[in-house]
């Protein structure tokens, strides 16, 4: 599904965790490494999931102003070590849990995320617009070889989404209006905080983002719901198309 009137649009803001990077494998690779190595009996895929599960009331605490901002790796950090005793991982040292927060700085993007993106970059600027800190996202970028023009981190205000000033960055610093500029995001709250600042919205599926085969999808309209990037792009191509043969014929 594609809206009409994009021919305005020139900047694209991917949310990253979920939407660009497959974080759940990433997570369960490294933490299966260790457990190997450590002789530990730990399931991978339930670490992985409680591990994301426990980090986002963290972000919720700190954009509520319930406690002092820290980059992602501090709440990652803090989040594991509430994992320790549920997963029986007292045996793991600083070393190993240095490995398993560094893990998230090196997450392997979705089959489809370059070979898409790199189609809409020929028409768009390509930010990021991600609950990760600076560095942390530079290291996904450069690990998983993403085409972004730009890196905007929600650590550039001192929160996390959904507050309205991680939107803001977008047109603020990118210098589009909010129209002009399109949240793109597997999470329906991620899209729906974007379009109360004025952004446009697109949804893309990533029904196995936690291993399930279910995902939350957006119950408000979005201006576009996409399969996958490759989808997205042809739907981007499609629209910006429609719009040069509109103004053609004017």
């Amino acid at each position: 599904m594609v809206a009409n009137n994009l021919d305005d649009l020139k900047v694209l803001a991917f949310d990253v965790f979920g939407t660009v990077v497959d974080w759940r494998t990433g997570v369960m690779t490294e933490m299966a490494t260790i457990a190997r190595e450590r002789r530990l009996e730990v399931d991978p895929a339930e670490f992985a999931e409680a591990w994301r599960s426990r980090a986002r009331p963290l972000m919720d605490r700190v954009y509520r102003g319930q406690m002092p901002f820290q980059v992602l790796d501090g709440l990652h950090r803090t989040a594991l070590g509430e994992l320790v005793p549920q997963f029986s991982l007292q045996s793991l040292n600083t070393t190993d849990l240095d490995r398993l927060v560094w893990a998230w700085h090196q997450l392997p993007a979705w089959p489809d995320a370059i070979a898409g993106m790199s189609r809409m970059r020929s028409r768009f600027v390509l930010t990021t617009l991600s609950n990760g800190g600076m560095a942390m996202l530079v290291d996904l970028a450069r690990a998983a070889s993403l085409p972004f023009d730009c890196i905007l981190s929600t650590e550039l205000v001192k929160s996390y989404k959904p507050d309205p000033r991680t939107y803001d960055l977008v047109p603020g610093l990118l210098a589009v209006r909010p129209e002009q500029a399109m949240m793109v995001a597997a999470h329906p709250y991620d899209l729906a905080a974007a379009a109360g600042q004025g952004m446009r919205t697109a949804f893309v599926h990533r029904p196995h983002e936690w291993g399930s085969g279910n995902e939350e999808r957006p119950d408000f309209p979005v201006d576009i719901v996409a399969g996958d990037f490759l989808d997205l792009a042809s739907q981007l191509e499609t629209a910006h198309d429609l719009a040069v043969a509109s103004n053609e014929r004017r």
